[in-house]
């Protein structure tokens, strides 16, 4: 790795979150004997970089943004690696330029996953892409952020149908909708499963268990898939 790409980072400070006490957050004489309780993390996410990224970084970018004006909000270049944050609107014809443009080539979607920041007013769900040129071995981080009060983003299966079970993943654990999935069901969890197992305001313990006279109904009587 050149020095170009570890120094690649905009002076700008990290944003400071806050300060989390304990490696869940639980504090000091909440009787969590599994959280670290005397462990103190400052919560930071790193700033955005700004140019020159190194390595290939600069010639991506602005290939996207002749491809897809006005797709690029931030940038971020974090141990070797690089993010685009998007807007949810921009998102597909962000990710089919990056399939389809012969210098790009991201062929693959790895990736999709959801991360959840309460502090993030406006934003609080994020959907990460995780994707791969195996023409150029190469890869990048596609980000949106969306409202609690409204996750909604839309599905990238038609572009990379690869995606599906993923999507499905993230709507079971994050309360994510993509629109326009061909059948946006729980995956891990049964259908009538309360809330959303990673947010970061499900409780940790102390829930009722949920699973009640469960039984395995008919193949005639199962959820069908077809539209």
């Amino acid at each position: 790795m050149s020095n170009d790409l570890i120094n690649a980072a905009s002076p700008v400070s990290p944003t400071y979150i806050g300060t989390r006490d304990g490696m869940w957050g639980s504090g000091s004489g909440s009787g969590d004997v599994s959280g670290f309780a005397g462990q103190k993390r400052t919560l930071s996410l790193p700033a955005p970089a700004s140019m020159p990224y190194g390595e290939w970084f600069d010639d991506c970018i602005a290939e996207i943004e002749t491809e897809v004006d006005g797709a690029v909000l931030q940038v971020f270049v974090w141990r070797g690696e690089l993010s685009v944050v998007t807007t949810p609107a921009r998102l597909l014809e962000l990710l089919r330029a990056l399939r389809d443009k012969p210098s790009l080539r991201f062929e693959i979607c790895s990736s999709v996953s959801g991360v959840h920041y309460p502090e993030q007013a406006g934003g609080e769900l994020h959907v990460v892409y995780q994707l791969l040129s195996i023409t150029h071995n190469r890869r990048i981080r596609i980000e949106i952020a969306l409202p609690d009060a409204r996750p909604i983003a839309p599905s990238c299966v038609p572009i990379y149908p690869m995606a599906n079970y993923h999507e499905r993943e993230t709507y079971d654990m994050f309360g994510i909708m993509f629109e326009g999935h061909p059948g946006l069901t729980r995956i891990l969890m049964p259908d009538d499963w309360e809330g959303h197992p990673l947010r970061k305001d499900y409780p940790l313990g102390g829930i009722p268990v949920q699973f009640k006279g469960a039984s395995v109904p008919p193949v005639e009587q199962r959820r069908s898939y077809q539209q």
